[in-house]
């Protein structure tokens, strides 16, 4: 015998379709929050580490600028003691200078010059005073020239004032101050002389062979 259905199964099939569509879209809902939760916390976490290695390369950076900064001390003290040291050093070879200098003056004047002033400018010495006449100056600048510690002479002023009737002529004239150890140019031909070589070493118990010897420089003639 054949059954048939007279409930409304149609309105039922649909009520559950509508209940499963529902459970579906909740379920995809909450998968939804919780991958957008998970992709969160993701870029959360790479943006606090990425925060972390800023924050310890910017220490680091600090600390190489601390360096970089006493490093740029240590390089002024070097300079400075390097400028001490050059200083000292300039003393060191001229210690005697001065003293040959003023040697130098009390020999090279002639008779008949006095000297008023003398000021010194590194390398430059000025030298004022008074005279006979023009060619005790003269003499006087062949002298300073001979002398080894002075050179290139050149007469600044040379006027006659007659406030001194017995040193009538007053001058100026500056000299530079001299190595007497550095090669001279000794016969005018624009090159130094050559500085003498050490001695050869013996060969078979031969005696030291010496090398020529430098010409000597001229020196003035004092009045």
């Amino acid at each position: 015998m054949a059954r048939i259905n007279l409930l409304p199964w149609r309105a039922e099939r649909r009520k559950q379709r509508q209940k499963e569509f529902t459970i579906m879209l909740g379920a995809s809902a909450v998968g939804a929050l919780l991958l957008a939760m998970a992709i969160n916390m993701f870029y959360g976490a790479q943006v606090d580490g990425q925060n972390e290695r800023n924050t310890f390369l910017q220490s680091e950076i600090d600390l190489v600028q601390k360096q970089i900064t006493e490093i740029e001390e240590l390089n002024k003290t070097k300079s400075r003691l390097l400028a001490r040291k050059e200083v000292i050093e300039k003393l060191q070879a001229s210690r005697s200078q001065m003293v040959h200098l003023f040697d130098s003056l009390v020999r090279t004047i002639p008779d008949g010059v006095v000297l008023t002033s003398i000021k010194q400018d590194d390398q430059a010495l000025t030298l004022e005073g008074r005279s006979q006449s023009n060619a005790r100056v003269s003499t006087y600048m062949r002298n300073l020239e001979g002398s080894g510690w002075m050179t290139n002479p050149e007469l600044s002023i040379i006027e006659a004032k007659g406030d001194d009737k017995g040193l009538p002529y007053q001058f100026s004239l500056k000299v530079t101050l001299a190595n007497p150890n550095a090669p001279r140019d000794t016969n005018g031909d624009g090159v130094p002389d050559a500085v003498p070589l050490p001695a050869s070493p013996p060969v078979d118990g031969a005696a030291p062979v010496a090398p020529p010897a430098a010409p000597a420089a001229t020196q003035g003639a004092a009045s």
